[in-house]
């Protein structure tokens, strides 16, 4: 079955591409190699035919037959050149000189090239040879046959044809074994990340891909998988967190809607106490809606959707629109609520939902902070970015629950200060979305009664928009 997969798996049949491929470049520098030889030794050859047969057909017009016969008989009898053919025939093709006996039985060609086989005895055996030769018909009726054996050029096609073969025949040994040895090797890794995936797939979230030490692209692919399981996984979990906190919040005002219709029902027909129980109801679905509404912003902005929604605005104006919503609720607490804002404070951001993380700092500040306290907006430009921030002088929180305080309902204050612990979950998650850093400390360490909350967030700037010309 594993060699079946083997087979039949992509990285197999990639191997053997690229080594069909490889063969295919050694074959064709050695075939080029091979052409250039042998054309260049069938050029030598021709040349030198050519030239000899006119220098002795020059002796025979310049000295005569008996010359060129005497010529001929020493040649054939030179031991340094045996590769030289020569043969002269009278008119009726009968031999008169030359170191071969009789004359071809192929018919002379026009052009006078002429290719025979013939027998030679080398140590005792008998080997056919190949000879090129050119023929001269002489002014006196004789023929005169100049050609060399082409024995070496069958060595040298030997050789390169030799070569070549071993040479494919490495690359496909050393290409297929290859191919196989790696192919099973990025298949067993490929294997061990498809049983992990099985068994998330089947419910275990806790499991991981397995990263190697080499850091290579299976080692990087792995990471991106086991960091994007980490948030869902975080999501997942947040998930189940806000469920349990929503059925655990919200079961006790409905059941309290619920008890007080029941009691009025079963009470007296009196319009005064129906409209005090319906006042009662409408006022815990109201609060009961503010949870949803929190939740659903918490959920816009972690998953992201909202981002084509963005723009470039103007952080500061923005600012101004929620100070002086808060403002009249403010002075009625006894609070100072001051805002300090830049001009041209520009951001890429999703205005709705920033406005609605600034309110919840100024709605939370509002609430834990005591009559007579000042809680200030500031709105800064500083090195290309966009810094929001909110202070108050209230009791502020533990430095070891201001993570916690950042997590869907989380409690910190006292337990009867109203609320259901969303505000800062939102304003996490509106600066998850805008890529925003998020810090939160006091506002005034030095004090140890109250020394305040400061929660700011620090976006990436952005160029003011263009302004369309006036008509």
């Amino acid at each position: 079955m594993q060699r079946t997969r083997l087979f039949k798996s992509s990285i197999f049949r990639f191997t053997l591409i690229y080594t069909a491929v490889f063969g295919l470049s050694v074959a064709l520098p050695f075939g080029l190699v091979y052409e250039t030889t042998v054309s260049s030794i069938d050029r030598e050859t021709n040349a030198a035919i050519v030239s000899e047969l006119r220098a002795l057909g020059d002796e025979y017009e310049r000295l005569g037959l008996e010359s060129l016969v005497e010529i001929l008989n020493e040649r054939s009898l030179d031991p340094t050149d045996r590769d030289a053919i020569y043969l002269l025939v009278d008119d009726a093709f009968r031999p008169l000189a030359g170191n071969i006996l009789e004359w071809p039985k192929e018919p002379i060609p026009d052009p006078a090239w002429l290719r025979f086989d013939m027998q030679i005895v080398e140590g005792g055996q008998s080997t056919t040879h190949r000879i090129r030769s050119q023929v001269l018909h002489l002014s006196g009726g004789s023929y005169l046959l100049v050609g060399r054996d082409m024995q070496q050029r069958r060595r040298v096609q030997s050789s390169v044809r030799g070569a070549l073969g071993w040479a494919l025949a490495l690359a496909l040994g050393i290409g297929i074994p290859g191919g196989i040895f790696v192919s099973r090797w990025v298949l067993r890794r490929v294997e061990r990340m498809a049983e992990t995936s099985l068994e998330i797939n089947q419910g275990d979230m806790r499991r991981r891909m397995p990263v190697g030490e080499a850091g290579d692209e299976f080692d990087r692919l792995a990471s991106s998988l086991n960091a994007m399981l980490d948030r869902i996984e975080q999501l997942m979990t947040g998930m189940r967190a806000v469920t349990d906190s929503v059925a655990h919040d919200l079961r006790a005002p409905l059941t309290h809607v619920k008890g007080r219709i029941e009691l009025t029902l079963r009470g007296p027909r009196d319009a005064e106490a129906y409209r005090s129980a319906l006042t009662d109801a409408l006022a815990e679905t109201d609060r009961i809606l503010d949870v949803f509404n929190a939740l659903v912003a918490v959920a816009q902005a972690e998953s992201g959707v909202t981002r084509d929604q963005m723009a470039v605005v103007d952080v500061g104006d923005l600012a101004r629109d929620v100070v002086d919503l808060y403002e009249p609720l403010a002075e009625d607490r006894g609070l100072a609520l001051v805002l300090s804002a830049a001009d041209g404070a520009w951001a890429r951001a999703h205005r709705q939902l920033l406005a609605q993380a600034l309110s919840n700092l100024i709605d939370n500040a509002i609430k834990y902070t005591p009559e007579g306290g000042r809680i200030a907006v500031a709105v800064r430009r500083a090195d290309g970015q966009v810094e929001i921030e909110v202070g108050d002088s209230g009791p502020g929180i533990p430095e070891g629950e201001r993570e916690r305080a950042l997590e869907r309902f989380a409690r910190i204050g006292h337990p009867a200060t109203p609320g259901y612990g969303l505000g800062l979950s939102l304003v996490a998650a509106v600066a998850r979305l805008h890529d925003a850093k998020l810090a939160v400390g006091a506002s005034d360490p030095g004090r140890k009664v109250s020394p305040g909350l400061k929660v700011s967030m620090v976006l990436p700037g952005a160029a003011e928009p263009m302004r369309a010309a006036d008509p």
